[in-house]
Parts: C-alpha cells; structure tokens; sequence
C-alpha cells in the first residue's frame, strides 16, 4: 500500500521540484475556515498539509502556535471534529494530510479509535512531537496496520547513531527540526544547518523535510539546497491569527504561500547542489 505522502513527495522528486509542507492549526479561527484554507492552500501550490491538534500544553510550539490552539480550544475544537473536517475536506481533495499532534489527546481518544477514524476520514500520517522513538512501537504498528504513516523528528542535538535508528523505522518522511528550541519565525536559518541535513542524509535515503523557524521565500530557497521539502508553519499561522475571520483571509494567505512555493518549482531547482543526493 503506497501512502499518499509518499506517492507526492515521489511525483516531485521526478520532476525535479521540492515539496512545500504548511502547518495551520484546525479550528483556528474555527473548523469551517479550516476546510476553506485546506482548498486555499493547494490552490497556492502547497503540496502537503499539517493540521495541528489543538492541545492545552504544546511543548514543542512557540507563543504564535500556542496562542492558535488556544483560540481553536476556545471554538471547541476536539480531535473529533477533526476528523469530521477532515472528511469534508476529502470531498474536494486529494491533497495528503497529516495531523501533527501531541501524544495525550491520542492516549484520551484511544488508539485504534484514532487509526480508525483517521482511515475513515482521509488522515494519511501523523506527527507526534513529544512521542519518543523508544515508546513509539505501539502506536507505529497501529498505524503501519492500516497505511498511515507516522513521521519522526531529529534534531541537531540527536547524534548520528540515533538518527539512524529513528530514521530507520520512518515512513513518508523524517521530519529534520533545524534547531534546537521551540516553532516560530527566526530572522534567518541556522549556520550548521548544512552539516546537521549532511549527517541525516549520510544514515538515509528516505525523504527529508526540515522545518522550525522558515517564514520567507529567501528562507525557503536556502534551506530547500539541502533538503526534499520545506515545511513553513508559525508565519501562516501568524497571519492567521492577525486576520482572523475577517474577509479576505483566504486572498492573503494564498498570495503569501504562491510566494513560498516558487523558490521549489523545477525551474528555480536547476543547478542546486543538495546535500540530499536528490
């Protein structure tokens, strides 16, 4: 069973091209306007999506995440309607969606409950921040059960033999976090971010997406050199937040991830050097 994560990130690698992976937290400004971004951005050119599960103590997340979450906890957004959002957004696409979660909300839900409806829904993987590789197993085979992905983190601070050990199990993609801290807009890219994708790449052949800290298009053309997609969240997110629901959020959002997205079209590809062997 070929996953659709995997089925894009192989379609574009063919043509020469990077994915572009956006985060945007479901039910922020609420579940309706959610669905309409979804569509949004893979109009823009957005080739996979992230959909946060809203949760009260997101460790991983910066202030511009946090506050998102807690303003779809607040429109009584639950991983339940989640799905049931999900299945909406599965009659108007095909786009692959992954649900990046932390791992109590999973546990209160139920295992199988949460693999089963994400197979009912349309959810083709999952992202679990805060989900160690050593206590992964259950839930992995769960998943693998039913031809969805879940998607493991490294980090700089990882060393090369855990690297390995996390990426060998990875499906869809390893998930390359691009410094150490929690998400949010930094004003550049880290200097070592070369070497880190250097000794990820050097364990695996599996596709690599690196996000924490991307928001402009410059970001995303530089870090694109050494990776298979870019994964761009608190920026978006932000802009959410500021725009809220008033009209015309859906225009600037587009505009804004058609801009993310070109740095990663086959023509602007040509002559890149990667540290990807890609």
């Amino acid at each position: 069973m070929v996953n659709k994560i995997s089925e894009r990130l192989s379609l574009l690698a063919g043509r020469g091209e990077k994915a572009l992976i956006t985060f945007i937290t479901a039910g922020d400004p609420d579940l309706e306007s959610t669905k309409e971004l979804v569509i949004t951005l893979e109009k823009a050119g957005v080739d996979i999506i992230e959909l946060g599960v809203p949760y009260s103590d997101p460790l991983a997340d910066g202030p511009v995440i946090q506050q998102a979450s807690q303003r779809a906890l607040r429109a009584g957004t639950k991983l339940k309607k989640i799905f049931q959002a999900v299945a909406d957004i599965r009659k108007e696409t095909h786009i692959p969606i992954i649900l990046m979660t932390y791992y109590n909300p999973l546990l209160k839900y139920g295992l199988e409950n949460t693999a089963n409806d994400a197979v009912s829904s349309g959810v083709d993987g999952f992202i679990v921040p805060d989900l160690p590789m050593e206590e992964s197993a259950e839930f992995g085979s769960i998943l693998a059960a039913k031809g969805i992905c879940l998607i493991p983190l490294v980090a700089p601070t990882s060393g090369p033999e855990r690297i390995r050990l996390i990426a060998s199990s990875a499906q869809g993609f390893v998930y390359c976090v691009s410094l150490t801290g929690v998400t949010g807009v930094r004003e550049g890219i880290p200097d070592n971010l070369k070497d880190f994708m250097r000794e990820v790449r050097n364990v695996t052949d599996k596709p690599l997406a690196v996000g924490f800290g991307i928001s402009t298009p410059g970001q995303v053309a530089a870090v694109s050199k050494y990776c298979d997609a870019v994964i761009v969240g608190s920026a978006l997110v932000k802009t959410i937040g500021e725009k809220g629901k008033q009209p015309g959020l859906s225009e600037v959002v587009y505009e804004m991830v058609k801009r993310l997205k070109e740095p990663l079209l086959a023509d602007s590809q040509d002559g890149k050097a990667t540290a990807c062997g890609r």
